[in-house]
């Protein structure tokens, strides 16, 4: 079926493709450097002879043996609080790291598939959030580092298309949750849940009231597949477009988890996006895609996975 690279192989995501790559007959390379993905995310995969994991920093030249017919890009840090503490490393694994991946796709002939992310459309003023919508993104807020990172990542992608006639796909990831998150990565679903199961006061920024749509990632990763065995080169929207406000999805969680906390707020972060919800239009259309994981067993899937690695 193939040879594939993953950049950003232990990471949440990474992993999880790398686990649906090796079931559908491929061979998996698993590249990272670690900084915010972990060996324990891939550690079920080590004896396997179709796997290979190599610790690599895609920001410097990359050489990999052997044939390659895919890559997926997906090496960056994609938290608030990782690309916060580190803007240089985020910029840097977007432009050069995107660039030595193209390079290597050139010279190798594989398709790439970029994990760019709904970030590219900012503080929207378009909701939802079609493909065609050029975003609202504040280039030298805290955030720019991550949302222009990937907004000239797809555009070195294009022009690698355009330009060499590497076979390029696009996927606008919007947000996603599932077992293997880091427990401590400070987005919304982790820090909800680590609280709530301390009964420790659940923290909401702002009032509550701004908007996220959450996918489960096994939803996720069978649309990023069929976007990679499609022929579409343009963006393409993957998420889940159930809209859910900040505040009800923190009262959710403390539901499930049967949790005395009680929900504290504080100061919303700079250029916090107010909405977010995908337009799955063309996913629909081109993929044939679109969500079938329920909020309430996707929560409680990742509920048990929580429970577990915190030893409850």
């Amino acid at each position: 079926m193939g040879r594939v690279l993953i950049t950003g192989g232990a990471g949440f995501l990474g992993s999880h493709l790398s686990d649906l790559m090796l079931e559908r007959g491929h061979q998996v390379v698993g590249m990272d450097n670690l900084v915010t993905g972990s060996t324990e995310n891939v550690a079920h995969l080590a004896d396997r002879e179709e796997y290979a994991f190599v610790k690599h920093d895609v920001s410097t030249y990359i050489d990999v043996e052997g044939p390659l017919d895919y890559i997926l890009h997906f090496a960056s840090p994609a938290s608030p609080i990782d690309y916060l503490q580190l803007p240089i490393q985020t910029l840097k694994v977007g432009s050069l790291g995107t660039h030595n991946v193209l390079g290597l796709a050139k010279a190798k002939g594989a398709r790439v598939l970029l994990a760019s992310t709904s970030e590219v459309y900012g503080d929207p003023l378009v909701h939802p959030q079609p493909e065609s919508y050029w975003g609202n993104v504040n280039p030298v807020g805290p955030r720019g580092v991550y949302d222009e990172a990937k907004r000239f990542a797809e555009a070195m992608t294009m022009a690698y298309n355009r330009y060499h006639g590497v076979e390029t796909r696009i996927v606008r990831i919007f947000n996603t949750y599932g077992p293997r998150m880091r427990l401590d990565d400070g987005r919304a679903l982790p820090a909800f849940m680590c609280q709530a199961l301390r009964n420790e006061p659940v923290t909401v920024f702002g009032d509550g009231s701004q908007t996220r749509s959450f996918c489960f990632v096994s939803d996720l990763c069978e649309g990023i597949y069929r976007l990679l065995m499609s022929d579409e080169p343009n963006p393409v929207n993957i998420g889940n477009p159930a809209e859910i406000s900040i505040g009800e999805f923190a009262s959710t969680v403390i539901g499930l988890v049967s949790s005395t906390s009680e929900i504290v707020n504080k100061e919303l972060p700079v250029d916090d996006p107010k909405v977010r919800q995908p337009d799955i239009t063309r996913a629909r259309a081109i993929l044939d895609w679109e969500p079938r994981v329920l909020l309430a067993d996707g929560l409680a899937t990742t509920l048990d996975d929580f429970r577990g690695r915190l030893g409850l």
